[in-house]
């Protein structure tokens, strides 16, 4: 069995965010999704835990931090194309998300981030295996 990732998020809004995320192509599993957070499936590996900040809080005795002025950690998803990362992106900009710093273009790599409605950082890159050296 392949490994999984569970990505959990504090959000202010879990309705918005919900939609935000399902704006970006991006399901909801209705089994792990209440009123305290929603599962967001990214892939079969790769699922976002979006938790209401007094849910998340009780996971841990550490303060949440308000990640639209600090960072917590940058989730990359990889693209098969250029062409994908830049649809992710626009998706995400298009559903309210703001960029998150200008895209970054490499002999083998090409990526693009932003932020979702709560600050969360992400990453979207594509990397040409080819030119690796």
């Amino acid at each position: 069995m392949s490994t999984k990732i569970f990505v959990n998020l504090a959000v202010k809004d879990l309705t918005k965010s919900l939609h935000f995320y399902t704006e970006l192509g991006y399901s909801v599993n209705p089994k792990f999704t209440d009123d305290n957070g929603g599962c967001v499936v990214i892939s079969e590996e790769i699922y976002v835990m979006l938790l209401t900040e007094p849910f998340f809080a009780t996971f841990t005795g550490k303060t949440i931090i308000d990640a639209a002025r600090g960072i917590e950690v940058i989730n990359a998803l990889s693209a098969d194309t250029r062409d994908e990362v830049d649809q992710l992106v626009d998706k995400a900009l298009a559903a309210g998300g703001t960029v998150a710093k200008p895209p970054i273009e490499m002999d083998f790599m090409y990526s693009r981030s932003f932020h979702d409605l709560d600050g969360h950082a992400w990453e979207a890159v594509y990397m040409d295996a080819t030119q690796v050296r």
